[in-house]
C-alpha cells in the first residue's frame, strides 16, 4: 500500500501550505526527511532553515538528507535515512538537475521503497514537476523524461507564475496521452487511495489533447 503522492506547485514552508498539518499527521511522524536537491545551485542551505522553521511550527523536525550530486544519491548514510522515513518532501527550482542526480540511484529506489511501504511522498516546484512523466522542461514549456511515478501526468508547477502564451505553448506541446496539470503555488494535487483530490490556496487546471477534464482523468501513480 502506498503512502500520498503530494505534488505542490511550489510556495513550500509558508503559510499557504496548511495542508502539511494533514500528512504530518496521516503519516505520525516527527521527522520531516528532506532532499533540497533542486536547489543546489541555488543556496540550499536558506531552503533547508525556512523548512526547518516551517515544520518547527507544526511540531516536528526537519532531517536533511544532503542529496546535491550523483556521488551523494549512492551514499549508504544516505540511502539508510530514505529507507527508514514517514515523509520524504523533495524541492528545489530544477527539475533537470534532480532528475540527473537521483535517475536510476539507490536514493531514487529508497525513496520508492518508503512511499510503497506506506510514507507520505511530496514534492514541490521541480520536485513535483520530476516526479512525473513526462515532466515539463521549465526553460522553454516543452517535455521530456521524468522520473515517471506519476506515468501519463505532467504539471506546470508555479503555474501563476507562468505567462498565458508560454502555458498555451505547453499545452498544445502535449501529445494526447498525456493529462496536463496546471499547478499554482501553495496548491496541492494529491493521490491517495481514493484517488486524486486538490487542497490549498490555489486552482488546478487539468488538460487533454487541449480541452479541459477533470481530475478523473488523471491516471493513477506507479
Amino acid at each position: 500500500m502506498t503512502g500520498p503522492l503530494v505534488l505542490i506547485g511550489g510556495g513550500e514552508f509558508t503559510e499557504g501550505c496548511a495542508f502539511d498539518a494533514g500528512f504530518i499527521a496521516a503519516s505520525g511522524t516527527t521527522e520531516v526527511v528532506l532532499l533540497a536537491t533542486g536547489w543546489a545551485y541555488e543556496n540550499p542551505g536558506r531552503a533547508v532553515e525556512t523548512a526547518r522553521a516551517w515544520f518547527a511550527g507544526l511540531g516536528v523536525s526537519v532531517r536533511e538528507v544532503p542529496v546535491y550530486t550523483r556521488i551523494d544519491a549512492l551514499d549508504h548514510d544516505n540511502v539508510a535515512a530514505i529507507e527508514g522515513a514517514s515523509f520524504i518532501y523533495l524541492t528545489g527550482t530544477s527539475p533537470m538537475h534532480i532528475k540527473s542526480v537521483l535517475k536510476d540511484t539507490p536514493v531514487f529506489d529508497a525513496i520508492l521503497k518508503a512511499w510503497r511501504n506506506g510514507a507520505v511522498l511530496a514534492g514541490s516546484n521541480a520536485g513535483a514537476d520530476v516526479l512525473c512523466d513526462p515532466m515539463v522542461d521549465t526553460r522553454g514549456g516543452a517535455f521530456t523524461l521524468g522520473l515517471g511515478i506519476a506515468s501519463g501526468v505532467a504539471v506546470i508547477a508555479r503555474s501563476n507564475q507562468w505567462s498565458p502564451d508560454k502555458v498555451r505553448r505547453t499545452i498544445d506541446l502535449a501529445s494526447s496521452n498525456i493529462v496536463l496539470v496546471e499547478l499554482p503555488e501553495h496548491t496541492a494535487l494529491i493521490y491517495e487511495d481514493s484517488g486524486w483530490r486538490v487542497e490549498g490556496k490555489g486552482a488546478v487546471v487539468t488538460h487533454r489533447d487541449g480541452k479541459s477534464v477533470c481530475l478523473d482523468e488523471l491516471p493513477a501513480p506507479n
